[in-house]
């Protein structure tokens, strides 16, 4: 699979508009703004990011350590999360375990797939140092877990891609398609770009643009460095979490040069847009205006380009099973 070329008049238009710093690229600010979208422009979508929880902890226990009290929100169900997303067009959402709350325990992401097996997709955590990995991912794929989240916040920023089990999940990764999801920061794109090189067929998806931007700068040379991970034709990136980057402050239009910046390295077809709810719910932030920035706000789009960043490109990640 190659990038897809983008014709030189639309480059032009890219250019002008970074040129300009992206403030001239929300085509409907005021409705960005209030985190409300044209009806008529919308398309059914899919959120490739986002995390459930529930307080039925007799059937699905948290992680040691961790009680309702600490849960914020308190509560975020499967069925709160398809009321928050469903008014803005979204009807289908990737599922993240969240190691935070649930360490490496899935079942309240399957029970939701099960419940709903058109509508959501998994993104499970498995623990690389227990035996069987490769197995477990094959078990795990019948139940709708077509990915699996990594960091190197377990094990240190040196040594979360090493050792055997986590080399065993890049190999059967290739044979089942089951994307290796990076929870990263820019300082670690380096050692994913390494395992790229390492496993050409491994399917790899980088979340919330390797987090460029959360202490509120976005460096050019961090973007250049994730935009380098391009040239490994099985690498997508997730365009989501704009409430935690940059001026971190909607419509986010301070996100759009680095949004271009990608769009010429990847293609819109290796680009996927997520809510990363429910912290996309935070204080001064909606879901709506999340979406809004791609929906409505980024000029250098077609109307091609918003149906791969809004569906297509997760639907193909996501949801081959």
């Amino acid at each position: 699979m190659s990038t897809p070329e983008i014709p030189m008049s639309r480059r032009r238009a890219l250019k002008l508009t970074l040129a300009a710093g992206g403030a001239a690229s929300v085509a409907t600010p005021l409705l960005a703004a209030l985190g409300q979208s044209d009806q008529s422009n919308r398309l059914s979508a899919i959120d490739a990011h986002s995390h459930i929880w529930t307080r039925e902890i007799d059937r699905f226990p948290l992680a040691a350590g961790i009680t309702l009290d600490d849960l914020k929100p308190a509560s975020f169900t499967a069925e709160e999360l398809l009321k928050t997303a469903r008014p803005a067009g979204v009807d289908r959402v990737v599922l993240i375990g969240h190691t935070v709350y649930h360490g490496f325990d899935n079942s309240y992401l399957i029970d939701a797939a099960e419940r709903y097996p058109k509508t959501f997709r998994i993104v499970g955590m498995l623990d690389d140092e227990q035996p069987g990995v490769s197995r477990s991912m094959e078990q795990l794929l019948k139940k709708g877990v077509t990915g699996f989240r990594i960091t190197p916040w377990k094990r240190g920023s040196d040594k979360w891609l090493t050792g055997p089990g986590m080399s065993a999940m890049w190999k059967t990764a290739a044979e089942t398609r089951q994307a290796m999801c990076c929870l990263i920061d820019p300082k670690n794109i380096s050692q994913v770009d390494a395992m790229c090189r390492n496993h050409p067929e491994t399917p790899v998806v980088i979340d919330h643009f390797a987090r460029i931007g959360t202490d509120g700068v976005i460096r050019d040379a961090d973007v250049k460095r994730l935009c380098q991970l391009a040239a490994h034709e099985q690498v997508w990136v997730k365009v989501s979490a704009f409430y935690a980057l940059g001026k971190k402050e909607p419509p986010y239009t301070d996100l759009i040069p680095m949004i271009g910046k990608l769009f010429e390295a990847f293609g819109p077809q290796r680009l996927m847009w997520a809510s990363d709810s429910p912290y996309q719910l935070g204080p001064g932030h909606t879901y709506s205006a999340s979406i809004d920035l791609i929906r409505d706000g980024l000029d250098f789009l077609t109307s091609g380009d918003r149906e791969w960043l809004l569906r297509k490109t997760a639907e193909k990640v996501y949801y081959f099973v």
